[in-house]
Formats: C-alpha cells, sequence, structure tokens
C-alpha cells in the first residue's frame, strides 16, 4: 500500500480530494514502477485539484505533472531496479495518474535518466517550468540567437516593466527593445511582445496565460525577420527534454534553487494549491510525498 492525493469527481466542478492508501494493483498500466520521491505543484496541477479548470480527463486521477524517484520494477530493458528517474509531462496528472503519490507506473518512453548532479528535490525544483525555460532558451538559439544579447549567465533583471504596457492592444510595429523574449502569456502580450523584436530576433511561446488568442499582423515576421518559435514540453521528443535537462544540470547554478523553493508535504499539497491561484505562493513548490 502507499499513499497518494487522489481526486474524485463530484457534482460540482470541484473534486472531492483526499490522502488515500491505494493498491499496487490499483496503478494504471506502465513498463516501469517507481518509487516517488519528490513532486511539485504547478499551475496546471492547482487547477487540476481546485477544479478551477477541465484539466482531468479521466477519473479518479492522482494529479502531479511532474515527479522523481527511483525505479522500482521495470520489463524495459532501459531501466532496472535502484536507476534515478524523473517525468514531465505525457499527460501525467491529466489522463494518467501522476506524481503527487508515493509510487507511480508509467510507460519507460516517458522516463528520462536523473541527470547526474542533481538530486531529486532539485530536479522537482526545477520542474515542469524549468524545463520549459530550458526549452525556450534551446528553441531561442536554434532559430539564430546567440547567448551573448540573452545575458543568461547574469540571470538578473535590469529593469522591470509593469505588465499593463503590454496586455493591452498596441501597434502592429513598435520601437525595437528586445534580441528574443520567451512569452508564457499569449494574447495582447505575446502581440506586443513581437512588435517589440529587434530586426532578426526570436520569440520562443510556450504559454496561454492571458488567453490562446494572437491579435497581430505579419509585420514583425516580414518586416524586421522576426521568428516566432513555439515551444511544446508536454509532447517534446525524447532526445530534445534529454538534452534541456543535461544542460540544467550543467548550467544552473545550484545556489539558486534554495533560496526560491519551498518544500511541503503531500498533506498539504490542497492548501497549497489554493495558494497558488490566489498568486500567493512565490517561486517554486517541491512536494516530499514520503513526509
Amino acid at each position: 500500500m502507499f499513499k497518494a492525493l487522489l481526486l474524485t469527481k463530484t457534482e460540482v466542478p470541484a473534486p472531492q480530494v483526499a490522502i488515500t492508501e491505494l493498491d499496487e494493483a490499483q496503478l494504471p498500466a506502465g513498463d516501469v514502477l517507481v518509487q516517488v520521491s519528490h513532486s511539485t505543484l504547478n499551475y496546471k496541477d492547482a487547477l487540476a485539484i481546485t477544479g478551477k479548470a477541465p484539466v482531468v480527463r479521466s477519473w479518479p486521477m492522482v494529479p502531479g505533472i511532474d515527479f522523481a524517484g527511483a525505479v522500482l520494477e521495470s520489463s524495459d530493458p532501459r531501466y532496472r531496479p535502484g536507476d534515478a528517474v524523473l517525468l514531465n509531462g505525457w499527460g501525467v496528472g491529466e489522463s494518467h495518474w501522476g506524481g503527487l503519490a508515493q509510487k507511480v507506473r508509467v510507460k519507460a518512453d516517458w522516463l528520462l535518466p536523473l541527470p547526474a548532479g542533481l538530486t531529486a528535490a532539485q530536479a522537482m525544483a526545477i520542474g515542469t517550468a524549468g524545463y520549459t525555460a530550458m526549452l525556450c532558451v534551446m528553441a531561442l538559439q536554434r532559430n539564430g540567437l546567440p547567448p551573448a544579447p540573452e545575458h543568461l549567465k547574469a540571470l538578473g533583471a535590469t529593469d522591470i516593466i509593469d505588465r499593463s504596457t503590454l496586455n493591452t492592444p498596441g501597434k502592429p510595429l513598435q520601437k525595437e527593445r528586445w534580441a528574443g523574449a520567451v512569452d508564457s502569456v499569449g494574447s495582447h502580450t505575446l502581440a506586443n511582445v513581437c512588435a517589440g523584436i529587434r530586426y532578426g530576433g526570436v520569440v520562443a511561446a510556450c504559454g496561454l496565460a492571458q488567453g490562446m488568442d494572437f491579435p497581430s499582423t505579419v509585420a514583425p515576421f516580414i518586416l524586421r525577420g522576426v521568428t516566432l518559435a513555439g515551444v511544446d514540453s508536454v509532447m517534446a521528443p525524447h532526445a530534445r527534454r534529454a538534452e534541456a535537462w543535461q544542460r540544467l544540470a550543467r548550467e544552473l547554478p545550484a545556489e539558486l534553487l534554495p533560496r526560491n523553493t519551498e518544500t511541503i508535504a503531500l498533506a498539504d499539497a490542497a492548501g497549497v494549491a489554493a495558494r497558488l491561484l490566489a498568486g500567493q505562493v512565490r517561486g517554486r513548490v517541491v512536494v516530499d510525498v514520503m513526509a
């Protein structure tokens, strides 16, 4: 038996949420059984737990789109008992039981070896957010934006722009301000970002916090040669995932993680999910599922 955060459908949008004792026989089919040590609480997980959006696609559901741990059993030769692994995406926590549990069973194709130099807790402090950010960096570089104008190593902002200057309708072509950008917002914000990119610059788009629409024109693309590169973290090819995680292990300063991470127990996940949606959580939330 093992503990899991289980969501059960109700007559109202909010599901029933409970820490439940489950048996391995109840786990969905898969090639690899993993002992989870750490997961993380993402915005999508918070939506699933609170029922604020229709994230869950089958019921009951164990949420958690990320996890890290060690292999217990494997019918796939790529993984052996004791191997340290991690997972992001693939519909886990939405249509397949996810990482807010002490055990999971998944397809071997969905897993990645935990990169050398990263602990399970550190990998979950990075989580889908950091992994997606690295995919965006790779997209910028793949489309011709060299590292120099990105100031990647500085990891610090020199200016703070009020979001109200970007999230309302703007001119199709604006003053050239940025060599490149990563956008997780969509809608008018993405349109204004594209309108302010310098000649030959690149925008990596990975989210839709403001909306799925894109009220722009072709002006930035045909008059300034701007590239809009889409970034998907959920179904990204295995090789690209592996490259992203290897780069995170090499290039992300480890000292940044502790001061931007809150660690909670599995029993605290539902309460923190509500805080996250209310804008009361800063940084990353790691879930120690064994605590």
